[in-house]
């Protein structure tokens, strides 16, 4: 009976400990966005009309949310476009980050700069590494030389001249680019990934795997039957966390319809309608597929 009471004990601690440890960004989420959450979801059912040193909210129901799906002719497109995207980008995200951490996770040498580099992206904002790529000199030196040429103004436009010369043609050029583009683009979102998917595998008991080694089990069989199984709540994790984070991109098209349509044409109402409309799709779509990703973890104690 001590026993079990200290026991009771110590997981009554931890839990307080991970409640403290989360209190800030509860005191935070509470304060600052609760309150314009709920104007916001307000002024979706409102033709907002603001003037000098005043904000008019004029109920007018569900026009909004109508003139989102029927009238508008580009948020539906740009939602199924961006949506479409985020499944095979997420996907992508996924799995190159499990793959790369099972990669991190080994002994070797220069392991600690390695893991570094990948998440490197991460702590630099994006606006400090684009302006490391348009300071750099040996771009700077290729562009003016090609503003110079005056046959184009973009080093891309003068690759692809160059390749088109040369005979390769411009589908190959185009999927060549794609190809490239995507592989950075998943390479530069899986920082954060990466680092979760290694604090699972760091847990996992090298007992385990001796006891497969002594069995007999092949590298494969491992991955499968151990690994996989013991980081498998994991991969409910950085999912949720891979589609939030894609659906808050600065490079997503929805948030851009929905910024210029708030800011450029001072539509508050049907900016928001957007936003809650794109915000509950997104929210049915983790569900569902947590749902589904849920039925394969393997909880263990």
């Amino acid at each position: 009976m001590k026993k079990q009471g200290k026991l009771a004990g110590l997981q009554r601690r931890k839990a307080i400990s991970g409640y403290l440890f989360i209190l800030p960004f509860i005191i935070g989420f509470a304060f600052f966005m609760v309150k314009p959450m709920f104007n916001s979801l307000y002024m979706s059912f409102c033709n907002v009309d603001i003037g000098a040193g005043y904000i008019n909210n004029i109920w007018a129901g569900a026009k909004n949310y109508i003139t989102a799906f029927t009238v508008d002719v580009d948020f539906t497109r740009l939602v199924t476009e961006e949506i479409t995207r985020m499944f095979y980008n997420s996907l992508a995200i996924m799995v190159f980050s499990f793959f790369t951490a099972l990669i991190l996770n080994q002994n070797f040498k220069g392991r600690a700069m390695i893991r570094a580099i990948f998440f490197l992206p991460v702590i630099l904002s994006s606006g400090v590494l684009i302006g490391i790529e348009d300071n750099n000199s040996l771009m700077g030196s290729m562009k003016d030389m090609i503003e110079e040429s005056g046959a184009s103004n973009s080093i891309t436009d003068a690759v692809k001249n160059i390749l088109v010369t040369s005979g390769i043609g411009v589908k190959a050029y185009e999927t060549v680019f794609e190809l490239v583009d995507g592989i950075y683009d998943v390479a530069l979102a899986s920082g954060i990934q990466i680092i979760i998917f290694l604090s699972g595998l760091q847990t996992i008991s090298p007992s385990m795997y001796e006891a497969a080694d002594i069995e007999g089990c092949t590298a494969w069989e491992k991955l499968w039957k151990i690994t996989f199984p013991m980081v498998s709540s994991i991969f409910l994790v950085n999912w949720i966390y891979t589609v939030v984070d894609f659906c808050m991109r600065t490079d997503n098209q929805v948030m851009t319809k929905i910024t210029t349509t708030m800011v450029s044409q001072l539509q508050y109402g049907l900016a928001s309608a957007f936003s809650w409309s794109y915000f509950g799709i997104v929210i049915i779509i983790i569900a569902i597929s947590s749902l589904f990703i849920s039925k394969g973890v393997y909880y263990y104690e």
